[in-house]
């Protein structure tokens, strides 16, 4: 028979390192009930366990403390995990019964800017159920059902704000871009020249009925269009690209092809910055016929940069389709 205490000098730091075997501790130096009726510091061995081993109540308390002690470190562990929460959910209130359509729509405008369509949505409602048919408010709701991509209403609103007012080119515009965005470029086409009737001073009604051309490859009125929403704004195209419809070219060698007429209308305005930026993508595209830059005359005063020379020396490999 093997007999001894459980509580050596080592055990006992151990223990007391470890909070959660405070308790264990405490049990082995009060009495615990044994089938032989000793207690923790003389007891005789223990039964046979299941396995047939036979081990005295020393290598018992070891067992335990390293159990124990394993159990607390795994909580431990736990416990100096680190995990992401959630996202704060932005809590917007609802539209109060009482405020003005005015007021409701400037919240909207807010909410829209944020990105948060959905709340700019309920604004906008509300506004108009102040203001039934309203035009400006229904176009708006258009704008926003087109931003999270839902076609057959912002379709809806924006024939509703067409029909309260004749003579409202933004809805005719932003109809367009809703056939435009189902690839009906005929029927775009018919809007934007709508728009373009009612309004010929923005350079975005060009812009995208050339767009619309260009999608058709018709590409003699695209260049027209194109070079018409240049003259009434020589950025319109950077302003696009950053936050309007882009032109939906399928191919490469259509965006290619795009690139290289911005390119041209560009130099043929003498905006050589902007011109090699598009010869630049031109190349990177691909454009086959690229060699052309050197005999068009509306390449003429940019052949003399030197920047040009440098852009035509770089060697691009061309995408394939």
């Amino acid at each position: 028979m093997i007999s001894g205490q459980c509580s050596g000098k080592a055990a006992q730091t151990f223990v007391s390192s470890l909070k959660s075997t405070a308790r264990f501790a405490r049990a082995c130096k009060t009495q615990i009930s044994s089938p032989s009726g000793q207690n923790c510091v003389r007891m005789a061995p223990l039964e046979p366990v299941a396995l047939g081993v036979r081990m005295s109540y020393r290598k018992a308390c070891l067992i335990l403390l390293v159990v124990s002690s394993t159990a607390a470190l795994a909580q431990v562990s736990r416990s100096e995990q680190v995990q992401i929460a959630p996202p704060l959910v932005r809590a917007i209130d609802p539209p109060a019964a009482d405020a003005t359509a005015a007021s409701l729509e400037l919240q909207a405008d807010r909410l829209r800017a944020d990105k948060l369509y959905l709340d700019a949505l309920d604004y906008y409602h509300a506004a108009l159920s102040k203001k039934p048919n309203d035009s400006r408010l229904l176009n708006k709701i258009g704008i926003a059902e087109l931003m999270i991509q839902r076609y057959k209403a912002a379709r809806k609103a924006f024939e509703r704000a067409i029909s309260a007012d004749r003579e409202y080119a933004d809805a005719y515009n932003n109809l367009g871009v809703i056939f435009y965005e189902g690839k009906k470029y005929g029927a775009a086409v018919k809007q934007y020249e709508k728009a373009i009737a009612v309004d010929s001073s923005s350079a975005s009604f060009f812009s995208n009925l050339g767009a619309a051309y260009f999608s058709k490859r018709d590409f003699d009125p695209a260049v027209a269009a194109y070079q018409h929403a240049l003259e009434l704004d020589p950025d319109v195209f950077e302003r696009t690209s950053r936050g309007g419809v882009q032109a939906q070219l399928p191919s490469p060698e259509d965006r290619a092809r795009y690139d290289y007429t911005v390119a041209k209308l560009y130099a043929k305005m003498g905006l050589s910055n902007q011109s090699l930026e598009y010869l630049r993508k031109a190349k990177e595209d691909g454009y086959k016929d690229l060699k052309n830059v050197y005999k068009d005359v509306e390449f003429a005063e940019l052949r003399k940069n030197p920047r040009f020379n440098e852009l035509m020396a770089v060697s691009t490999p061309a995408i394939s389709n």
